[in-house]
């Protein structure tokens, strides 16, 4: 994929919105500042990238999906139609993401890392779960939730159990715990994605490699020529990536 940006143009990327969390009332409140940030955007926006954890959970049905968000998918489609381009990355809150998005409002949806250039600068952009050494739990668990046969399963529950049953688990992450909401930066040699595109960058070279799940502002250098940035979260912080066709910077929403 290659983007070029005209003149006044940038590249906007932010993930963690974890709409729905940790209830309807204040995920209403974070719905609105979010879009108030994509109305703030959109006049400079050649395209806009929602790298993975948009929602706190997420299960397309066959005929059915979660209801709600109706204010963030009416801002996404106004921005389609006219003609910004927004890419759809899966996160392990929302990776049972079919063809809702793609076939309803034209915009991919991305499982895996994407690999791009834009401006002839090369990145790298994925939401980051299960990369990187470590992480041995969540990996079993991904495989199971990733299963066709238990996807199966899971929809011949009927939408109002299976959607209440997977809302209590999400009450259990720690996005939706307050003591847990401030993660702590582990040092260089214990952050898996970064250890990610260490590895990554021995192979091939990115420019910039952008990733999300942290829930964790961070810029790190790989190396002299690379640098990993982590899109932080929307609960408590408003972070969100900014790409002029020069230069990445992370920057906070603020009103």
């Amino acid at each position: 994929m290659n983007i070029s940006l005209k003149s006044n143009q940038k590249v906007f990327f932010a993930s963690d919105f974890h709409l729905g969390a940790p209830n309807s009332q204040e995920s209403q409140i974070r719905e609105k500042k979010i879009v108030r940030w994509l109305d703030e955007i959109s006049p400079e926006a050649a395209a806009v990238f929602l790298v993975g954890d948009i929602f706190d959970f997420w299960f397309e049905y066959e005929k059915v999906v979660p209801k709600g968000f109706l204010r963030f998918l009416a801002k996404i489609t106004e921005m389609r139609e006219k003609n910004i381009p927004i890419f759809f990355f899966t996160g392990n809150h929302d990776l049972w993401m079919k063809d809702y998005f793609t076939k309803e409002l034209d915009i991919p949806v991305y499982s895996n890392p994407l690999e791009m250039e834009i401006n002839h600068k090369k990145f790298l952009v994925g939401h980051g779960d299960g990369l990187g050494p470590g992480d041995q739990k969540y990996k079993v668990l991904k495989k199971i939730f990733t299963n066709q046969v238990c996807q199966w399963l899971f929809k011949w529950v009927h939408p109002d159990l299976g959607i209440r049953m997977a809302q209590t688990w999400s009450k259990s992450s720690r996005i939706s715990n307050e003591e847990k909401k401030e993660d702590e930066f582990k040092g260089e040699d214990k952050e898996w994605l970064f250890q990610y595109c260490k590895d990554i960058e021995n192979k091939m070279h990115f420019d910039y490699y952008i990733f999300g799940h942290r829930h964790l502002p961070l810029q790190l250098q790989v190396n002299g020529k690379s640098t990993y940035y982590n899109l932080g979260e929307w609960v408590s912080q408003c972070m969100y990536g900014e790409f002029d066709g020069e230069f990445f910077h992370l920057k906070k929403f603020e009103e």
